[in-house]
């Protein structure tokens, strides 16, 4: 007897016998059941997941002997006949050679004859969407009221490019792709019948190569029969797929997470030189990154998950490296890279910029939560304001080192005695601001000329208010950006006050605003003229410099721009 393929020779012959579709055929044994038996129907899904296989088990339940039934006779003359492909009541066609109308006419017309010696006359079309708009066309009246003794089976991998007027004539099932556990299990059930030993992981990895499809993990299986004999281990089926290791990609994730840059660009180098697949790769570091999102959002259900031993013990380990937001972030990432990889000329160099972008993704803030910081921010400065000015009009203000003249402001008192807990600051606050000022000139010229224009208004709670007067209120639009805010609060971090926020606001200066930060000549004095005026007089400035300041020269390069006017 001539070879028969693994895929053949253990091919389904039951209901019963078909993996992972029992949505499909636990319906149509109620419907033989229960008499319900429509004309048309139509089985959609991936390859290898068992449509045209289904399709000829219901042809069997319909014409064997005594039927309609599903415990049908295996050893019945018209089940046997349709099992070997040559039952004349049952005519399998194939619909991407058989797709022209002329080949659609002389079905109908051969329909019209009763079966041979079956109750049903029985076509299964495979890849029916193949069919040309007029076979369909030429199909519709025949399909819509069929002789009682005439049943349509189409099968297709595409049910988008069937007509509608085709789909609405018929009961459609799809059929999904079997997951990676039945797959693994029907496989160790073949090799124990083909006297094959091949190990759990290699199980595994055939199944991950077979992406839900049984017929190519059983066509995997024959191949590696052939090639190892009757011993088979991961290390076969990983160089057969170009795959890798499951502990690589456990490996590889642990990196990301972890923040371990060198280590994730050695793994990364180390599977592209043993010729892994790297679109292969990243979908299945895809797969994993999804796996451990659903793992930390249903706190450990593992029923919505197909995964090994191993990699729950990854999980468990793993889910605490990570927040479900920089999970996220990371996901985009990679769903990203995905959608280049097709177009990239360097599949190596995109995986690797991906994994650096996964790394910093994790430490990201999304622009809600930035938002939603500032909110609570406004909230908290508003309260504040409010407070400070329900008190009384005789709350004094704490002690300055210069005797100040009372004047009129809208910014509020620095700290109102008996309201506010003053500020946690080792000096006073024009000291602090001094200081500050000067710490972000030594990294910043071009910050410091903004702020040599602005006043502290308060430190409470952690929160720095910066005012600008009113005539420099243009200034808060080109100082109030992340950049900055970043720079302030690294500074003030070094000068001892960690984990503070920054406030930009519109308010009028106090006359001592700015001691020795804008006048190191007269750090002792206080000048009675208006805080333009003085600030004006008292900060160098040269326009020739000013334009030579680094930021400026590369803030001109990137816009293209050039300098009209300067004002100091």
């Amino acid at each position: 007897m001539s070879y028969q393929v693994i895929a053949r020779k253990y091919r389904p012959q039951r209901f019963a016998d078909v993996v992972g579709q029992e949505h499909v055929t636990q319906t149509l044994t109620n419907a033989i059941a229960q008499k319900r038996i429509a004309h048309a129907y139509l089985f959609c899904g991936p390859r290898g997941t068992g449509k045209t296989t289904i399709a000829r088990i219901f042809a069997k339940c319909l014409n064997c002997t005594g039927g309609p039934k599903v415990d049908f006779d295996a050893n019945d003359s018209r089940v046997q006949e349709i099992t070997e492909g040559r039952a004349l009541d049952v005519l399998e066609i194939d619909g991407a050679s058989n797709n022209g109308v002329e080949q659609v006419r002389e079905l109908r017309e051969t329909c019209k004859y009763a079966p041979a010696n079956s109750q049903f006359k029985i076509y299964i079309i495979d890849e029916v969407h193949m069919l040309s708009t007029a076979a369909f066309n030429a199909l519709l009246k025949t399909l819509e009221e069929p002789p009682a003794h005439v049943k349509f089976m189409f099968a297709t991998t595409d049910p988008e490019k069937v007509l509608p007027t085709i789909l609405s004539r018929c009961q459609r099932f799809d059929l999904r792709r079997i997951p990676t556990a039945l797959i693994t299990k029907h496989l160790a059930e073949i090799a124990k019948k083909e006297n094959v030993k091949i190990d759990e992981a290699a199980l595994l990895a055939i199944a991950r190569g077979a992406d839900g499809g049984m017929r190519d993990a059983e066509s995997t299986l024959d191949q590696l029969i052939s090639f190892c004999g009757d011993k088979i281990e991961e290390a076969d089926v990983l160089s057969m797929f170009g795959l890798a290791a499951q502990s690589q990609i456990l490996g590889l994730s642990q990196a990301i997470l972890a923040g371990e840059i060198q280590t994730a660009l050695t793994l990364l180098n180390e599977l592209a030189q043993n010729g892994k697949d790297l679109g292969r790769l990243l979908t299945d570091l895809l797969n994993h990154f999804r796996n451990l999102l659903l793992f930390q959002v249903s706190r450990g259900d593992l029923n919505l998950l197909e995964v090994s031993e191993a990699e729950i013990a990854a999980l468990n380990e793993q889910t605490a490296l990570a927040s479900t937001g920089s999970l996220t972030r990371i996901l985009e990432v990679l769903t990203d890279a995905e959608l280049r990889l097709r177009d990239t000329a360097s599949k190596k160099i995109l995986l690797e910029v991906t994994a650096l972008k996964a790394i910093e993704a994790r430490n990201a803030i999304s622009l809600d939560a930035v938002l939603k910081q500032l909110n609570q921010l406004r909230g908290g400065a508003t309260s504040a304001s409010a407070t400070i000015a329900a008190a009384p009009a005789s709350t004094p203000r704490p002690a300055t080192k210069t005797p100040v003249a009372p004047q009129e402001t809208t910014a509020a008192p620095v700290v109102p005695v008996g309201l506010i807990e003053p500020p946690p600051v080792s000096a006073d606050l024009a000291t602090l601001w001094t200081q500050l000022v000067e710490a972000v000139g030594r990294v910043s010229p071009f910050t410091r000329s903004y702020l040599v224009d602005a006043n502290p208004v308060s430190f409470e709670k952690n929160v720095l208010v910066i005012g600008f007067d009113p005539e420099f209120e243009d200034h808060l639009g080109l100082v109030d950006n992340a950049r900055n805010h970043t720079l302030l609060q690294t500074k003030l971090a070094e000068l001892g006050h960690a984990n503070c926020q920054i406030k930009f606001i519109k308010a009028e200066a106090p006359i001592a605003a700015l001691p020795a930060a804008t006048a190191p000549a007269a750090a002792g004095l206080v000048s009675s003229a208006p805080a333009a005026e003085r600030k004006s007089a008292t900060v160098p400035f040269n326009k020739e410099t000013f334009k030579d300041d680094p930021l400026i020269q590369k803030a001109l390069e990137i816009f293209k721009g050039q300098i009209i006017e300067v004002r100091a």
